[in-house]
């Protein structure tokens, strides 16, 4: 039953709080919730320290690691002791995508009364050329969703199709909801030549840039490519690599193989990335395999930035913007490069205040995500009780 405090308490479920896009999101809507309402705390899946949790305990909230992902019996115990010890929680809002599954079949044996999966990738494709013992286990995940999740949410249309189904409109339990994005940092000038300074990156430097986690489905490997044929026709590029990730060694030493360490940068993470958008950077390159609806994306667009990305990424990201360039990911690396080096002609005619002013009217700001998480939190929990009362009238 529905637990009787002041404070609605919700256990969020990550792999862990570094600067990526979900965990920058739900940093957002830690800063700007009501924390005397709202008692966020983090299950993480890392006993190492993570970029945000510092930030996290001194804005009141709990980083509560659960090991053991690989070992289903001890995880099973670790999450209830942990969902007993801690709690008792209203809301378990998993965003850990087809692992959800497991998370809310367990909260649902403890009995927390909101079960919340949040899709915040699109992994249609790569689910349907998996391996068979990845079908099955993506097949018995989404079947605990739909037998445990008392609600879904999910960052895109396409992220909703991924973990629950193609009949997902039609079920009013699923919906999307949109992350936003603090716009603050994109209304603050910035100096642009003691950034590049820092960096290393000369001053009339031709830069492009990327953020995301060294994984595969960031394409790394074709940014290099596109790295390659963009230096031959402008030896004044520079590549700026922001994040971090498992592949991060193997990218560097293919930096190396292919000549091109004097070219990029592996800036780490970083906390900044707003005002390298805006002064560093001179054109944004995402091409993704595949994406829910990337923040990165959302921020290039507020730092007025051109940007070239798969034409694989869903169309929700687009906010009618004269940025944006989408291309095949069938085109040659050549080609991808011949787009990327005439951003440097493009004229727009729209200023950066006017099209800051249009994601600011967006569900992508902040205020207006928070806004409908909450509402969408309280909607569900009102929902309960009337279903509760009913119930002590009977």
């Amino acid at each position: 039953m529905l637990v009787d405090h002041p404070s609605i308490r919700i256990l969020h479920a990550v792999g862990g709080m570094n600067r990526a896009g979900t965990e920058t999101w739900l940093m957002h809507i830690l800063r700007n919730i009501d924390r005397d309402r709202f008692q966020m705390d983090f299950l993480v899946h890392t006993d190492q320290p993570c970029a945000y949790d510092e930030e996290i305990r001194a804005l009141g909230s709990k980083i509560i690691p659960c090991l053991d992902r690989s070992k289903p019996w001890l995880y099973s115990r670790n999450l209830k002791r942990i969902l007993r010890e801690y709690g008792p929680y209203d809301i378990v809002h998993s965003h850990v995508h087809h692992f959800s599954g497991y998370i809310l079949w367990l909260a649902k044996q403890v009995g927390v009364p909101i079960r919340i999966a949040h899709s915040h990738n699109d992994t249609f494709e790569v689910d349907a050329h998996a391996s068979f013992l990845r079908r099955v286990y993506t097949t018995l995940m989404k079947g605990f969703i739909q037998g445990s999740a008392t609600t879904g949410l999910a960052a895109s249309r396409v992220a909703a199709l991924a973990l629950f189904g193609d009949d997902w409109e039609n079920n009013p339990r699923w919906q999307v909801l949109y992350c936003g994005i603090d716009l603050t940092p994109f209304k603050t000038p910035v100096d642009g030549l003691v950034l590049r300074q820092e960096l290393g990156i000369p001053e009339d430097a031709f830069v492009i840039g990327h953020v995301g986690r060294f994984e595969e489905q960031k394409n790394h490997l074709f940014i290099l490519e596109i790295a390659v044929s963009v230096v031959q026709k402008e030896p004044r590029m520079r590549l700026l690599l922001i994040g971090d990730g498992i592949l991060r060694p193997m990218i560097e030493e293919k930096v190396k193989q292919m000549g091109l360490t004097p070219y990029v940068v592996f800036a780490g993470l970083r906390s900044d990335v707003p005002q390298l958008m805006q002064s560093v950077m001179d054109v944004f390159l995402l091409p993704s395999f595949h994406e829910g609806l990337p923040v990165v994306g959302i921020e290039a667009q507020s730092a007025g930035l051109p940007f070239i990305l798969s034409d694989v990424i869903t169309e929700e990201l687009d906010r009618g913007l004269p940025l944006i360039r989408r291309i095949s990911l069938s085109q040659s690396a050549l080609q991808w490069s011949v787009f990327i080096l005439n951003t440097r002609q493009s004229q727009l005619n729209i200023s950066k205040p006017e099209m800051l002013k249009i994601i600011e009217h967006s569900p992508f700001n902040i205020q207006n995500s928070l806004t409908n998480l909450v509402n969408f939190y309280q909607q569900k929990l009102w929902g309960l009780t009337q279903v509760i009362n009913e119930g002590n009238s009977k």
